[in-house]
C-alpha cells in the first residue's frame, strides 16, 4: 500500500495512553457516603502502625519486625485485597492520645539491645527506612521547610528510623535511632457543637540518649525530658546510639493545633507534588507536539485519500476502471487473514480487556470512589474490573476471530483466557518467592493467592468463554471488497498490515522498558539484587500490559480506516 498507517497509530495510541494516565482528581475527593469522624474534647484517639518502607530496597517490612515497643496485645485491622497487595500492614501500637489534651515526654517503654536487636536496626537505617502511622485514616507526614519558598512546606511520608553519623571529634560512622517522637495534631473545631475533626498528623523524629535514675517502668524520671520542669527536646544533640548491649527508652509528645483547614480539604497538602524532577511542563509540550504532528499527518492524508478516491470514483470507461493503480491495487489482498491470525485475535481481546479496565477506573475516579483516604482502593478496584472485563476480551477476540472465517472458537477462548494472565501470574509468583525468601511484608500470603487464583478461574475465564459465545453467535462483520482466493505477488505494494499495525504501536513498550532501565541505573539508589530483580519484574510486568494495551489501539485504528476508505471506491 502506498499509504501506511502503523506509525501514525501508534504516535496516536500513546498519546491516548498518556492521557489515560495524567486524567487523575486533582484533589483528595471521598467515598460517597463516607462520614468524618467528630471527635469531643479528650476522646480516645487510637494511633494506628503501618508497614515499614525504603526507596531503596522496595521490600516493606511489618512495623514490629523491628524491636520497637508493642501494646500487650497486636491487633491486626482488616484490610482490603489491594492493601494486602501493596504490603500493607496495619496494626495497633501503644501510643494513646486523647483529643485535645497535650502530652509531654511521655514513656512508651524501655528496649534492651542485643546482637541480633542492633544487627537488625542497623540494616534498616542504612537501608533509609522510613516509619509510617496512622491516625484518623491519615497517614504521618514529617513536614520539611522548602528552600526556594519561604514558610512553605513539603511533606515526607512517615520518618526514617534512625541516621547514620560521627560524634564530634571522630571519624568513625555510627548509628543513631529516632526514640523521642514530637507530633502535631491539627484539627478543625466546630464552635456551635464544640466537635474537632483531624485534617493533618505531623511528626519531628529525635534521636535522645535519655538520662534517669532508677527505672520504674513509665513511671520513671527522666532528667532529659521534665514537664514539669519545662525541659522538652527540641534537637538531637545528644543521640541515641544504636549498640549491643544498651537500652533505649522509647518517648513521645503530641500536642494540638486548630487549623483552619476543613475536613474536606485535608488531602490537598498530602498531594502536592513535592518532585522537582517531575517537569509537568515538558510533559504538556511533548503531548501537544505529539498531537501537532499527528494532526498534520492526518490532514496530509486525508487530502491525498479525498483526491485518490475522487480519481477512482469519477473513470467513466470500463477499461479505465481496470487499470488499478495506488492502494486500489490491492484490494483483492488487503483484508485477507494474516499469518498467525488467532494469536493476533487473543492479544486484540487482551488489549480491549485493558482499556475497559482502565476507561471504567477513570470514571470512578472522577466520581470519587478512588479516594486517596481508601487505602488500596485503586489496586482492588484494577483487579475488579479486569477480572469483569473478561467478557469484553472474548467477545472482541471471537469477533475478529470470525472475521478471518474461523470456526474453533473455543480454542480462541481458552487463550484469551490464559495467556496474559498465566504469563503475568507466572512472574507475579516467582517475584512473590524472592519476597517471601527477604521476610518481607510484601509477600502475599497462601489465601491472598488462593483468592487472587479464584478470581482468576472462578470469574474471569467463565467470563472470556461467555464474551466468546456470544461475540461468535452474531453474524460476521462484512469486509467491504471481496478477497480474492489466490493471493498476488507484488513487487512495491504490502499488504500484510494486520500484525504490522498492532507492533508497530505496541512497540511503545519497549520504549516505556528501556526507559525504565535507564531511570534504574540514573535516578534509583537500589543496590540489592534482590531489589533489582523486583523491580525490573515488574516493569516486565507493566510492559507487558502496555504493549496490549497500545498495540489494540493502533490496530483498531487501522482497521477503521482501512475499512472506511476501501468502502468509500467503486470495486468493478
Amino acid at each position: 500500500m502506498t499509504i501506511s498507517l502503523p506509525a501514525t497509530a501508534a504516535a496516536l495510541s500513546v498519546v491516548l495512553a498518556a492521557l489515560c494516565l495524567l486524567v487523575v482528581p486533582a484533589a483528595g475527593f471521598y467515598l460517597p457516603g463516607v462520614a468524618p469522624n467528630d471527635f469531643e474534647k479528650k476522646d480516645h484517639l487510637p494511633v494506628k502502625v503501618n508497614k515499614l518502607t525504603s526507596i531503596k530496597t522496595q521490600l516493606p517490612y511489618s512495623f514490629y519486625s523491628l524491636p520497637f515497643c508493642k501494646p500487650d496485645t497486636i491487633v491486626d485491622s482488616a484490610e482490603n485485597l489491594g492493601e494486602v497487595l501493596r504490603g500493607d500492614r496495619i496494626e495497633n501500637s501503644p501510643y494513646v492520645f486523647e483529643m485535645r489534651v497535650p502530652q509531654m515526654c511521655q514513656i512508651v517503654c524501655k528496649i534492651s539491645v542485643g546482637e541480633k536487636e542492633g544487627k537488625v536496626l542497623k540494616e534498616k537505617i542504612e537501608d533509609e527506612y522510613r516509619v509510617n502511622m496512622i491516625l484518623d485514616n491519615l497517614p504521618l507526614v514529617v513536614p520539611i521547610q522548602r528552600v526556594d519558598q519561604e514558610g512553605a512546606y513539603f511533606y515526607q511520608h512517615g520518618f526514617h528510623v534512625g541516621a547514620k553519623g560521627q560524634y564530634s571529634g571522630s571519624k568513625d560512622e555510627k548509628y543513631f535511632i529516632h526514640n523521642h517522637l514530637s507530633f502535631t495534631v491539627k484539627y478543625h473545631r466546630d464552635a456551635q457543637r464544640d466537635v474537632s475533626r483531624i485534617v493533618a498528623f505531623e511528626v519531628k523524629p529525635y534521636s535522645v540518649k535519655h538520662e534517669y535514675g532508677q527505672w520504674n517502668d513509665k513511671k520513671t524520671h527522666l532528667t532529659t525530658c521534665d514537664p514539669n520542669a519545662k525541659r522538652i527536646i527540641t534537637s538531637s544533640d545528644s543521640p541515641q546510639e544504636v549498640e549491643a548491649g544498651k537500652d533505649i527508652v522509647f518517648t513521645y509528645d503530641v500536642d494540638f493545633k486548630e487549623s483552619d483547614i476543613k475536613w474536606a480539604s485535608r488531602w490537598d497538602s498530602y498531594l502536592l507534588m513535592t518532585d522537582d524532577q517531575i517537569h509537568w511542563f515538558s510533559i504538556v509540550n511533548s503531548l501537544m507536539i505529539v498531537l501537532f504532528l499527528s494532526g498534520m499527518v492526518a490532514m496530509i492524508m486525508l487530502r491525498t485519500l479525498y483526491r485518490d478516491i475522487s480519481k477512482y470514483n469519477q473513470l467513466e470507461t470500463q477499461e479505465e476502471a481496470q487499470e488499478e493503480t495506488g492502494w486500489k491495487l490491492v484490494h483483492g489482498d488487503v483484508f485477507r487473514p494474516p499469518a498467525n491470525s488467532d494469536w493476533l485475535c487473543v492479544y486484540v481481546g487482551t488489549g480491549v480487556q485493558f482499556f475497559g479496565m482502565m476507561l471504567v477506573t477513570m470514571v470512578f475516579a472522577v466520581l470519587g470512589f478512588l479516594s486517596p483516604s481508601n487505602r488500596g482502593g485503586l489496586m482492588t478496584a484494577m483487579l475488579l474490573l479486569w477480572v469483569f472485563m473478561g467478557l469484553l476480551a472474548g467477545y472482541s477476540s471471537s469477533r475478529l476471530y470470525k472475521l478471518f472465517k474461523g470456526s474453533e472458537w473455543k480454542n480462541i477462548a481458552l487463550r484469551t483466557a490464559f495467556t496474559f494472565p498465566g504469563s503475568v501470574f507466572t512472574v507475579f509468583f516467582f517475584l512473590n518467592i524472592l519476597i517471601w525468601g527477604q521476610k518481607s511484608s510484601g509477600a502475599v500470603p497462601f489465601t491472598t493467592m488462593f483468592a487472587l487464583v479464584l478470581l482468576w478461574f472462578g470469574i474471569s475465564v467463565p467470563l472470556v468463554f461467555v464474551g466468546s459465545y456470544l461475540g461468535f453467535k452474531k453474524p460476521a462483520i462484512e469486509d467491504p471488497v471481496k478477497t480474492n482466493k489466490i493471493p498476488r505477488q507484488l513487487c512495491s505494494e504490502d499488504y500484510l498490515w494486520w500484525w504490522r499495525s498492532y507492533l508497530t504501536s505496541g512497540s511503545s513498550a519497549l520504549y516505556l522498558f528501556l526507559y525504565a532501565t535507564f531511570y534504574f541505573y540514573t535516578k534509583l539508589e537500589i543496590t540489592k539484587f534482590v531489589s533489582a530483580i523486583l523491580y525490573f519484574g515488574y516493569m516486565l510486568i507493566a510492559s507487558y500490559a502496555f504493549f496490549a494495551l497500545t498495540g489494540t489501539i493502533g490496530f483498531y485504528a487501522c482497521l477503521m480506516f482501512t475499512r472506511l476508505i476501501y468502502s468509500s471506491v467503486k470495486i468493478e
